[in-house]
């Protein structure tokens, strides 16, 4: 039976002091007796020297290199031996008993592997937070969308995600794990170097029979781009890039098909940043598509290594639904 002991909290860091001095006091006092880490990515502030003075239950793990969000946790994690890992983004608050339920969670089921909670915007509390809302889905095409957020467009929390629910992926913002799938998996394609690699670990658990959850009983706060924000057109590549990436990997049929609706799709979504008069995102969809092509022997190796399992996308297209039939919510 899993306990709250069994939990390793651990928050990568990358010049970050500030955002730990505002956020890491509230993981301490609600996490119980869960052990708690700081990863460091080689920052060249002093927030690893401010976390050993100020809180000094915090155990400290240094990375030799930036190597981002995927192998920053990959090199971290080699030193976590606990058997639930939380991965938790540094500008996250938590509230009190977020790990309660998700841990009452991994005692019902055993191929439950990946949980996430309810997260909502920190900057407007009343409404569900891009990064994850209320777990995360995908479509036939690969795109990626969540209850309580389509695209750009967030829904109200009114109590109506209060469930507890499997879903297809779970937000790297918040992000629980068995530490025993983690490894068996090998983490995260570090590739990826940041966005969407949550994504891509959730699709390969699907593809090895793991299941993922989304409880709603649980609430944590996301600020949102504290590391990398929307209006960044290096976003918009990895995104794209890193979308791509995942449905060759993973997509267990019609791959041509389906990656040929991907580049009219996204041609359309760089002349429409064209017309917004926004050219250095269309140059960043372009340099996503460079990079794939330059990736496609190693990416289509690895599909032929990995096991593929059917069902996993919604029938539809969420871009049809959203921009032609303007649905909005889930």
């Amino acid at each position: 039976m899993l306990q709250t002991k069994d939990l390793a909290v651990v928050i990568l860091n990358w010049n970050g002091k500030a955002l730990l001095q505002q956020f890491l006091p509230s993981v301490l006092k609600y996490s119980d007796d869960a052990v708690i880490y700081v990863a460091d990515n080689a920052s060249t502030d002093d927030s690893v020297a401010f976390v050993s003075e100020t809180f000094p239950t915090v155990k400290v793990i240094n990375n030799n290199e930036n190597g981002g969000y995927a192998k920053g946790y990959n090199d971290a994690l080699k030193h976590v031996e606990e058997p639930l890992i939380c991965l938790v983004n540094s500008d996250i608050e938590v509230t009190e008993n977020w790990l309660q339920p998700i841990i009452a969670e991994f005692n019902t089921e055993d191929t439950t592997a990946i949980i996430q909670p309810k997260i909502l915007d920190f900057k407007d509390k009343t409404h569900f937070e891009y990064a994850g809302a209320a777990g995360g889905f995908i479509d036939k095409y690969g795109y990626p969308y969540c209850r309580g957020r389509i695209f750009d467009t967030t829904e109200e929390d009114k109590g109506q995600y209060n469930d507890i629910k499997a879903i297809f992926w779970a937000s790297g913002a918040c992000f629980f794990i068995k530490n025993s799938v983690y490894k068996e998996l090998e983490g995260f394609d570090e590739s990826y170097f940041a966005h969407m690699e949550e994504i891509d670990l959730c699709w390969r658990a699907f593809n090895n029979n793991y299941n993922t959850k989304y409880i709603g009983t649980s609430t944590v706060y996301h600020v949102g781009g504290a590391t990398l924000s929307n209006t960044n057109p290096r976003k918009t590549y990895l995104n794209f890039r890193n979308s791509l990436f995942t449905l060759l990997k993973n997509t267990d049929s019609n791959l041509l098909y389906k990656i040929w609706v991907r580049m009219v799709l996204d041609g359309v979504a760089g002349v429409r940043f064209l017309f917004q008069l926004k050219p250095a995102f269309l140059v960043a969809i372009l340099k996503a598509h460079f990079s794939f092509y330059v990736n496609l022997p190693r990416l289509l190796k690895q599909r032929k290594q990995l096991p593929k399992r059917p069902g996993y996308y919604e029938s539809s297209s969420i871009v049809w639904s959203y921009f032609i039939k303007k649905r909005t919510t889930f």
